[in-house]
């Protein structure tokens, strides 16, 4: 019997206990972010979300070097194949960046950054330099499209600095760019997939936006409210109906078909034009079966605290690494009554109705 089918089984049906390690300690390392994003909470300065305060919501303002490496020694002791992701909120600009690598190097932990490579230059040699086994780049679209997005007039040409940079460095190095799809970038993926066929990328992934509205929220909130409060998130800026869906479907049908070195993905792989429209235009409808995230990864913010997932997951405190150890808050009860309550609400919640964990 297959690990994954064994993974399943026990997610199912014995809920409660669940047995398996997890895949991914996703770290906050830091609560500041040097872009201003249209299709972020962080971006638009609306702190009050979940998503905003799983990102910026705790101080200190960088996780100090000695929580990191209490992070990494216990990852070390409880679950040393459970890789370390540096995702939240703009990771190179996280002073400790090289010496944290450097040490979960040294006990044989693997590491990731997500970043939006705006420093990406100046911080090659340290990724390097640190060993860093995988390098997950945002990118919104072509030059002119990126930049106007992200706010700022170079971001683009800084980024593809940056990536070639790190190449010159480490020929090898595992770099895959992710680009979430957008009003303003819709009509521009196809030139977008098109630029990146000269770089050896291990992966080009296109993600439908990851949105809340605020009836979604509503929804949520009447049965939920007390265990999981949920709020509208990511939709300041954007506007659902200008997204021109006639225009993407075809868009995603043309880069699909085209043969390509790159391995390119669309998350999530949505069947038909009616389904784009329902994905977009009806975000009460469920999409995914469950959550595949609560079962494989807790987020630690920088001071210490533990949520489920990542940073798009509700605002639920499992713990603290200063008082409780990775394993104690992996298998904790608060965890457990989380993955129940999924579990028995047919694995998702009103409000995880566009969450990438759904699919």
């Amino acid at each position: 019997m297959s690990t994954t089918l064994l993974k399943n089984i026990n997610k199912k049906i014995f809920t409660n206990n669940y047995l398996f390690s997890p895949e991914w300690i996703v770290l906050g390392v830091n609560n500041v972010c040097n872009l201003h994003c249209k299709m972020c909470d962080v971006g638009t300065n609306n702190n009050e979300t979940n998503f905003a305060q799983n990102l910026v919501g705790t101080h200190p303002l960088n996780m100090p070097l000695e929580l990191i490496k209490k992070i990494i020694d216990q990852v070390s002791l409880h679950y040393p194949k459970t890789k370390i992701g540096y995702a939240f909120t703009e990771p190179l600009v996280y002073p400790f960046l090289e010496e944290s690598l450097l040490y979960a190097n040294s006990k044989k932990i693997k590491t990731s950054i997500t970043t939006n490579a705006l420093s990406l230059k100046q911080k090659a040699k340290s990724l390097v330099n640190g060993k860093l086994n995988e390098l997950f780049i945002s990118l919104d679209g072509p030059q002119d499209i990126h930049n106007e997005i992200r706010g700022h007039q170079k971001s683009f040409q800084k980024a593809i600095e940056g990536i070639e940079e790190i190449l010159r460095l480490n020929p090898t190095q595992k770099i895959a760019v992710f680009c979430v799809i957008t009003e303003w970038n819709i009509g521009h993926l196809k030139e977008f997939a098109d630029f990146f066929k000269k770089y050896p990328l291990t992966h080009l992934g296109f993600m439908h936006t990851n949105f809340t509205t605020q009836n979604v929220a509503d929804i949520h909130n009447e049965k939920w409210f007390n265990s999981y409060p949920a709020t509208a998130s990511n939709i300041d800026e954007i506007n659902i109906d200008n997204y021109n869906l006639e225009l993407l479907w075809n868009e995603i049908q043309e880069i699909k078909k085209e043969k390509s070195s790159l391995n390119i993905s669309f998350s999530p792989e949505i069947s038909s034009k009616e389904k784009l429209i329902e994905f977009y235009h009806n975000p009460k409808k469920i999409i995914g079966k469950r959550c595949n995230d609560v079962f494989s990864n807790i987020m630690i913010k920088s001071d210490g605290s533990v949520i489920p997932s990542h940073g798009r997951c509700y605002n639920l405190n499992l713990g603290n690494i200063y008082d409780n150890s990775l394993e104690e808050i992996w298998k904790g009860h608060i965890l457990k009554k989380f993955r129940k309550d999924l579990i028995k609400n047919g694995g998702l919640l009103p409000a995880c109705s566009r969450c990438c964990s759904a699919f």
